[in-house]
């Protein structure tokens, strides 16, 4: 290989790291106007309700945040491969109901069975729902959007008019979510170190970051080797189990468990996640970002509480919200996109040599610039 083209790939590399390295700046902008607002949106209701930054009022808002964040963490890797998963509200309340019946049918059993058995359930939905998108290749859109309603129906077959109480629950259940330490929910800080090995995890691991090339192009991926539809089915699979997980966990939350919880929960997520900056149309996005949006929307239904303003707005100001950031991550993409294309690689510029023709050369001969002519030397992949 000749100097020239060791260099030219050189530049080609170091160019390709400067538009890495510009992409994620502007995400962390991205995500770090998710904070701006939401320490803003805490000022303002502390102004005019101190009580918000009661310890029992944070306590409740990081326990209620932690359910909301895991499930956004299972629906970033969904979203980031272009795809969507509509079935976690009705995986949450089958997987809710189940569990806890498993305390009330079988006295004495233990907490972990309990939360594997939630795993279970929620990894076999995950699994149907990825088989149908990644090998029936049926839109997951429509996929999901059919198991929401299979799932929730097959939740109110075994309801029926049946519910779990507290008062059937073992007291060291029902304490996951009220113990702390520090003043912090153990919950919470659980849920952070999931959200953290998440986030490294779709950083680092190879299969973490093609999640992130499928979901820029899944063609290209295809052509690339990607193992695209691998992939997909496992995003559909740990959405599927970390819901089933959420479900357990919501069960320790609430008093009463019947058919109806978990209900509405999968748009919530779906907005936690635009919200924090992960891109609808799939490529882009962290899971500490979608976590930041579920920690903003649970912010926002507390002070709307504490303000004594009605639960209905909630809705309002979270789809309002949810088309504010789709507009936004339209305008960053196209912006990025075309500073992208602007940015030309030094082996385009004029007097450049191209790889694999060799430079512009005077005939010894006329003394005249002869034109370029292809190299026959061997190419090396």
């Amino acid at each position: 290989m000749s100097a020239a083209t060791q260099t030219t790939g050189s530049e080609q590399q170091a160019g390709r790291a400067r538009d890495a390295g510009l992409a994620e700046r502007v995400f962390r902008i991205r995500e770090s106007g998710i904070l701006v607002v939401l320490v803003l949106f805490v000022a303002v209701t502390t102004a005019v309700r101190p009580r918000f930054l009661d310890a029992s009022n944070i306590q409740f808002v990081l326990v209620d945040t932690a359910t909301f964040a895991l499930l956004a963490l299972g629906q970033t890797m969904v979203v980031i491969a272009r795809h969507v998963d509509l079935s976690v509200g009705s995986v949450v309340g089958l997987s809710a109901y189940l569990s806890a019946s498993l305390f009330k049918d079988h006295p004495g059993i233990s907490i972990p069975v309990v939360f594997l058995a939630g795993l279970g359930i929620g990894l076999a939905c995950g699994i149907a729902n990825g088989m149908m998108v990644a090998v029936g290749r049926v839109p997951s859109l429509v996929v999901t959007l059919a198991t929401l309603y299979i799932i929730r129906g097959i939740d109110i077959l075994i309801v029926g008019g049946n519910e779990v109480d507290a008062s059937s629950l073992p007291d060291s259940f029902i304490n996951i979510s009220k113990d702390t330490v520090l003043g912090i929910p153990v919950l919470a800080i659980a849920v952070a170190v999931v959200i953290a090995i998440g986030a490294y995890y779709l950083r680092t691991y190879r299969s973490g970051r093609d999640l992130y090339a499928i979901g820029s192009n899944p063609d290209a991926a295809r052509l690339a080797g990607l193992k695209v539809g691998r992939r997909v089915f496992t995003a559909f699979a740990v959405s599927g189990a970390i819901a089933g997980v959420a479900g357990v966990l919501w069960s320790s939350q609430y008093p009463t468990i019947n058919s109806t919880a978990g209900t509405g929960y999968e748009l919530q997520v779906v907005s936690a996640v635009v919200v924090g900056g992960v891109a609808i149309f799939g490529g882009s996005g962290t899971a500490t970002g979608a976590a930041l949006g579920a920690l903003l929307l649970t912010t926002i239904n507390s002070a709307l509480y504490v303000l004594g303003i009605s639960s209905f707005w909630d809705q309002a100001i979270w789809g309002f919200l949810l088309l504010v950031a789709i507009a936004l991550d339209q305008t960053i993409t196209e912006r990025l996109t075309s500073a992208l294309r602007s940015r030309k690689p030094r082996s385009t510029r004029p007097g450049a040599t191209r790889p694999g023709l060799s430079g512009p050369q005077t005939s010894p001969q006329s003394g005249t610039q002869a034109s370029p002519q292809r190299s026959t030397g061997t190419r090396h992949e």
